[in-house]
């Protein structure tokens, strides 16, 4: 027995036809909707593993400046440190053109 499509009605073929077309969109609709909710999925995992890098690095960073402050608050500089900083300093004649240093007048 053959399955002769002569047979079959115009308006038959067409709502058949209509009915494959709905299906072939429905199922392209749901496949791109399941891949967005993918990539956004990946998208907010990597924002959430890069934030929390981040953040720990800055924690890290803070961390390790308090350690250093705190240490550097417990040694003690043998005689007056800053004081001969500023004699070496004030020893030093900067080069000058007049009033202003050079390196104001370079900028300007």
């Amino acid at each position: 027995m053959q399955f002769d499509l002569s047979a079959v009605e115009t308006a038959t073929l067409v709502f058949v036809g209509t009915l494959v077309f709905a299906l072939v969109l429905t199922v392209f609709v749901m496949t791109a909707s399941f891949a967005a909710m993918v990539l956004v999925g990946v998208g907010r995992l990597a924002w959430i593993i890069a934030a929390n890098v981040l953040l720990g690095l800055v924690h890290g960073i803070n961390h390790a400046w308090d350690r250093l402050v705190h240490h550097a608050s417990t040694v003690e500089l043998p005689g007056d440190f800053v004081g001969d900083i500023a004699a070496e300093i004030m020893g030093q004649s900067a080069p000058s053109t007049g009033t202003y240093p050079r390196v104001v007048l370079r900028d300007s």
